[in-house]
This record gives structure tokens, C-alpha cells and sequence, in this order.
């Protein structure tokens, strides 16, 4: 969440920011509530003060009766005033998690994703002599992917992978392991890209995928709930992504100042409902309801958030392009990134069978809005501050297999293994 002294001196801002987020949030009611809030706090206090004075003046052998009805009234004024704040301070809180993040000056201002911007290519889009199939056709045909088995014992959006394509699964796996735990390949990025930070490497994390809903609520990722799967009795939910359990490590945590950066990888399976997509993209593994994903976290001092931010988006492109894909990098626009988000950038790879780019990558920097509501800090010589939050995808596999699926498949129907991947698989091609 936002700091409310940031919202108090910047009202016109925050109402700028959630219009462009398409968020609905009274601004104005929630500074009113801020003021009333700290008007019945000052009160509270100097009524606990003289109530303090008080009790120390009631230990003489006689007590005064003027000061024991004043404390007795005292006690039925503070009882009120303190009933009164607990509702008042509840309806604060609420307002002031549901005020979405400011956004970077460089972010577009725009509805959806149609004014997302394009920043930039890389690769061409993979052109064939004959009519490319789309990975549906390949998966069956070559007996990599079955979805009607998995219907039929969990319903739509479930696959099973089989063969060759599980194998290159644990490939893309392995493959990121070696590059974000690389030194060396961290090395190189921040000095190619003129980063001003730590090239310490990404350690490696197997994180739980059930959370309790308020950690992923603290995380400002339980919203749109309906989107969530759920226990029956709402003890645990389902991680959407490794984030949501890597971002809450070190919630209600004081980090010492020389750990940072702290930089994790994680993999685990991810779900989520996908409510209201039905009819749209559900063909075949492009939108499942169970996935897998390596996700980066890291958290670090607000000075190298954004270099941090875009190290991520560095390691994106130099995992694509050993895989040698076809993407383009687009900076999100206001009222299509999410409401926690400073800045987004996604990365889109070239589908083949669908003639278009499709998103494989996110990444999300988040500055403090998330370390607020964890409480997740830092110790400097000035005291404690809040870290700087990123999240981005390493590679989301089920979307990985499919460009390479697309974009390597020959007119024999085979699939030629990209180079970097034959090592862990052992041949060239998938027949």
C-alpha cells in the first residue's frame, strides 16, 4: 500500500494514478478519514496521559475523591473513544489498501491492452515453405500432449505432457537454474546494461504453493478473489505463481542492510481459475488452470529497485534469445498493469500458429507497496525502511513449449530441439 504522508501530499497524484489504473477509490473520504483518525488518537493519548497521572496520584494513603470520579470518568470516555477508533480505523484501513500504486513516468497512460507499447524486437517472426500447425496438432500428432484424459479426470484446461515435451520441460527448467544462479552471466548484464548494482546470483527456491489468504492478501495479490482456488474451509489458497509465496518470506522481518540484494528463483506449479476466459485461449495449454513457472523475487533498498527491475527484464531477453525466439518487449499501459505495479513490462513471444505475438514474460516492480502491508524492512544507520519489491517470470513453461513447439517444428511434423536444450535431452529432434 501507499504511505498515507505520500497520499496526503500528493491527493492529486494518487487520483491521477487510480482513474488511470480503471480503480475506483475515494481519495477525498480517505483523507477525511485519516484526520479523524489521528483527532481521536491525540485524544486517546492525552486521555491515557492524564489517566497515567491519575493512578499515580490515587497511591497516596488518601486518595483525593475528585481525582477517583475523574479517573472513573475518564475510563468511560476512553472506552468510548477507543470503541469509536477501532471502527474508525478499520474502514481507514481498508480504504487506504484499496488505493492501487502510483506508476512510472515512463508507463503509458492507457484503457487495456491495446495501448500497450512496443519497445522493442528481437528476431524476426519465424517464416515456413509449407502451413505451419499450431501446437495442438503437433501434441497430438506426435502424442506429447493429452487433454481429453485430463478432462476426463479433472475437468477442462488440465493436460497431460508426455514423452520428449516432459523431458524438455526439466530441459527449460535446467537450463534457467544455470543461468540466473551464473555469476558471470548476472555479471555481464549489469555491465552491458549500465546497471549500478550487486551481481550477486539468484538462489534457487522449491516454494510451498498453499498460502494462507492473508499472506497472499498482505501480498496484494488475493484480489480478484474469484480467480483464486481455495480450500473449502478458506485456510489455504492456491499460488497463482512462486511469487506469491517468495514475496511473503521475509514478511514482519527487519533485513540487516548488507544481505541486500536478496534475489531468489523459484519453480512450482501456479493455479488459478481463470475466471471470465472462458471461450478465449482455452484450446490446448496456452490457459490451464494448473501450469508451471520459474519466478524471480528479489528485495532490495529502494536507491536500486529500478536496476533491479531491469536486470529481470535482461535475464528475460537472454533466456530467450539462447532459446532463439522470436519476442517483443512492451511497456503496459496504466489500465492494464496491476494495481500493486510501479511499472510492467511484459515480453510477448512469437506463436506461429496463431500468426501473432503472445505474452511469456512479466515483470513487475513494485517499489514498497508490497514490503508495507508484509512489513518487510531493513535496518540502515538512520533507522528501519521498507525494501524495494520486484517479481518477474523466468519462464512460464506451458507458453515456453508452445513457441518452441511452433517455431521448431519442420514440415515432417517434427520438432527440432533448440540448440541450447539438445545437452540436457541428448538428441536433436523430436519425431
Amino acid at each position: 500500500m501507499l504511505d498515507i504522508a505520500f497520499i496526503r501530499d500528493n491527493p492529486d497524484r494518487v487520483k491521477e494514478a487510480s482513474k488511470a489504473k480503471n480503480k475506483t477509490v475515494d481519495i477525498d473520504m480517505l483523507l477525511s478519514l485519516d484526520e479523524q483518525r489521528r483527532d481521536l488518537l491525540a485524544q486517546i493519548e492525552s486521555l491515557r496521559k492524564r489517566r497515567n497521572e491519575i493512578s499515580q496520584s490515587l497511591k497516596t494513603p488518601k486518595p483525593d475523591q475528585s481525582s477517583i470520579d475523574e479517573g472513573k470518568k475518564i475510563k468511560q470516555e476512553l472506552s468510548q473513544l477507543e470503541t469509536d477508533f477501532t471502527k474508525l480505523d478499520s474502514d481507514y484501513q481498508e480504504l487506504l489498501e484499496s488505493v492501487p500504486n502510483v506508476f512510472s513516468e515512463d508507463t503509458p497512460i492507457g484503457e487495456d491492452e491495446e495501448d500497450n507499447q512496443v519497445l522493442r524486437q528481437w528476431g524476426d517472426p519465424t517464416e515456413f515453405d509449407f502451413t505451419p500447425k499450431d501446437h495442438v496438432e503437433l501434441g497430438k500428432e506426435l502424442d506429447l500432449i493429452d487433454v481429453e484424459r485430463a478432462a476426463k479426470i479433472s475437468g477442462a484446461r488440465f493436460n497431460f505432457l508426455k514423452g520428449d515435451l516432459a523431458l524438455l520441460q526439466y530441459a527449460l527448467v535446467q537450463l534457467v537454474f544455470s543461468i540466473v544462479t551464473d555469476e558471470a552471466v548476472i555479471k555481464k548484464l549489469v555491465e552491458d546494461n549500465d546497471l549500478d548494482i550487486s551481481t550477486k546470483p539468484f538462489i534457487p527456491v522449491i516454494p510451498p504453493v498453499l498460502v494462507r489468504p492473508e499472506t497472499m492478501h498482505r501480498m496484494a495479490r488475493l484480489e480478484p478473489k474469484e480467480d483464486r482456488f481455495l480450500t473449502v474451509d478458506e485456510e489455504y489458497a492456491l499460488v497463482g505463481s512462486a511469487e506469491h509465496s517468495l514475496g511473503a518470506m521475509y514478511m514482519d522481518e527487519i533485513v540487516p542492510q548488507d544481505e541486500l540484494p536478496l534475489r531468489y528463483i523459484g519453480y512450482s506449479a501456479a493455479f488459478r481459475r481463470e475466471a471470465g476466459s472462458y471461450g478465449k485461449d482455452t484450446r490446448g495449454i496456452l490457459r490451464q488452470h494448473q501450469f508451471d513457472k520459474l519466478e524471480m523475487e528479489t528485495f532490495s533498498t529502494e536507491e536500486t529497485g529500478l536496476d533491479e527491475h531491469l536486470l529481470m527484464i535482461a535475464l528475460q531477453e537472454h533466456i530467450m534469445q539462447q532459446l532463439e525466439l522470436p519476442y517483443q518487449v512492451v511497456a503496459i499501459c496504466s489500465g492494464d498493469m496491476g494495481a500493486p505495479d510501479f511499472r510492467q513490462v511484459d515480453i510477448e513471444a512469437w506463436m506461429p500458429g496463431q500468426s501473432a505475438y503472445r505474452e511469456t514474460h512479466t515483470a513487475d516492480y513494485m517499489g514498497d507497496y508490497q514490503a508495507r502491508r508484509l512489513k518487510t524492512r531493513y535496518k540502515t544507520q538512520e533507522g528501519a525502511r521498507f525494501v524495494s519489491m520486484n517479481d518477474a517470470t523466468a519462464l512460464a513453461i506451458g507458453r515456453a513449449l508452445i513457441a518452441i513447439m511452433e517455431n521448431y517444428q519442420t514440415q515432417e511434423g517434427s520438432i527440432v530441439i533448440p540448440e541450447v536444450l539438445r545437452p540436457y535431452l541428448n538428441k536433436e529432434e523430436i519425431t
